[in-house]
């Protein structure tokens, strides 16, 4: 029996692009799911051929539908149901931050000389 299309909150989880179905139909609520660049409510159905954005922990993932599951199966076969058409970021997102910890006061001489080199370097 092949299934033809799903809610999208049950493919996200399915898929394993959110944790929880909860999570998926909290993200649609809110705003952070579209459907071939629509906005799309939990029980939005998708088939094959569909593209799909999911903003999830400050990352958005656009990914292309090629089969439709509605139970969640191993990480090997979630990655088969689905093309990642994610562009790569920027090298200036991938550089690391220098961040203190909360609570450690304003930076000491010698922290900003570091900070300084560190921002310099390049």
């Amino acid at each position: 029996m092949t299934v033809e299309s799903t809610r999208v909150d049950r493919w996200l989880w399915a898929v394993r692009l959110t944790k929880t179905r909860s999570d998926a139909a909290a993200a649609c609520r809110g705003g952070h799911v579209r459907v071939n660049d629509r906005p799309a409510k939990a029980a939005t159905s998708v088939s094959s051929g569909d593209e799909v954005r999911l903003r999830a922990h400050g990352i958005t993932k656009i990914v292309e539908v090629t089969k439709v599951i509605q139970k969640r199966v191993g990480a090997p076969d979630a990655a088969t149901c689905y093309l990642d058409r994610t562009p790569k970021p920027s090298p200036e997102a991938l550089m690391p931050v220098a961040r203190r910890d909360r609570g450690a006061g304003r930076p000491t001489k010698r922290d900003r000389r570091v900070l300084d080199k560190f921002r310099h370097s390049e």
